[in-house]
């Protein structure tokens, strides 16, 4: 099978894009994958290290208000549908895979122009802008939550898959997470983490709350800031501490972040759809800090889907102190029951088997071209 995959601006678009590619190369060894991605976002660094060949098109997002840079950006979706297309005809693939990012709309109206397969996945509980416009062009549409099949409802050719990022990360190993973080197997870890690129706010919060971590003592943390941040808030933070802890690791990224989770106990986050699925598929407890700062304000949404299965806890952005946080983290901790409970609960909307689920309907839309 020939796949091109397409998804860019941020990890919540790439990695599900580069889980279903390996599955897809799992099950049907021979395949080959190109991905199409922006030259200026995260694809373009993520992906190559990969190994997978990466090639690029120019495109911006819509405004949301009446302006000239509006024209601009029709003009180069455009100009990008054209490069996509000469793209297409070269790689010739059976099928074509959008994950969401704003590259994915000349990538995805190329390929279904050219009579390609088309699928898009929608990893949110609430739609984005770009598949919603691409929604009328796909052959299928897969989405990651139940509450997004009715933001489709129009079209007929919806599935509830759930989000292949479940899938990398239920293989991870947990002897290697302990190496990796030089803690003792078995030990107890809670995971800070802002997304990706890091979050300003949960590194203001964590350096607030870094001194309260000793009443904890028998807690690891790990505190993953985004590369920008890394070195002002690693300052900050042995400032408040006066000195180096052993109980406190601050990274600025973590590469085998699958292992990672696969040994803690807690995860304090965003509630991007990825980390959601990764979340569910381990059944770890987690308390949620949606952005405030995304389309649609999705990331609250889809927080309060696990909220309301008893599978997390959430925090509003301006809601968030140290003390605060740390009461919350203190409260999970320090009791074995909450945890079962919302561990059980969260395992209950995992879906391991996500990837497998969407390389076989990949699979079913390039038979039906045949």
């Amino acid at each position: 099978m020939r796949i091109v995959l397409t998804g860019g601006g941020t990890g919540g678009h790439i990695y599900p894009a580069l889980a279903i590619g390996k599955q897809a190369m799992e099950e049907q060894p021979g395949s080959s994958i190109l991905y199409i991605g922006s030259p200026k976002g995260l694809e373009s660094r993520i992906v190559p290290a990969q190994g997978i060949p990466f090639e690029s098109v120019e495109i911006t997002g819509f405004r949301r208000k009446l302006s000239f840079e509006n024209v601009r950006t029709v003009m180069r979706f455009l100009k990008g549908v054209r490069r996509s297309k000469q793209l297409l005809r070269d790689f010739k693939p059976d099928v074509v895979v959008g994950t969401g990012g704003y590259v994915c709309g000349p990538v995805i109206y190329a390929a279904a122009k050219l009579g390609i397969p088309t699928l898009i996945h929608e990893q949110n509980a609430v739609a984005g802008l770009t598949n919603q416009f691409l929604s009328r062009y796909a052959s299928c549409i897969a989405v990651s939550f139940k509450d997004a099949l009715s933001q489709f409802k129009r079209q007929s050719n919806t599935l509830f898959t759930g989000n292949p990022c479940a899938t990398s990360v239920v293989r991870a190993d947990r002897q290697n997470g302990y190496a990796r973080l030089n803690v003792p197997a078995g030990a107890n870890v809670v995971l800070v983490v802002g997304g990706s690129r890091g979050a300003k706010a949960i590194n203001d919060v964590m350096v607030d709350m870094a001194p309260l971590l000793v009443r904890l003592p028998d807690v690891h943390f790990v505190f993953v800031t985004g590369e920008s941040y890394y070195d002002d808030t690693k300052k900050r933070i042995d400032q408040a501490l006066k000195g180096p802890s052993a109980q406190l690791q601050v990274l600025p990224y973590l590469h085998h972040m699958p292992e990672v989770l696969a040994i803690s106990s807690l995860v304090v986050g965003r509630a991007g759809a990825s980390s959601i699925a990764e979340l569910t598929a381990l059944g770890i407890p987690a308390i949620l800090i949606p952005s405030p700062n995304v389309t649609n304000n999705h990331q609250e949404a889809n927080a309060r889907s696990l909220v309301q299965a008893g599978a997390a806890e959430m925090m509003l952005e301006r809601d968030l102190t140290g003390a605060a946080l740390f009461e919350r983290i203190s409260h999970m901790m320090n009791n074995a029951e909450a945890q079962a409970l919302m561990s059980a609960a969260s395992r209950s909307l995992g879906m391991p088997d996500s990837a497998a689920i969407l390389v076989n309907q990949l699979k079913q839309l390039t038979a039906k071209r045949k």
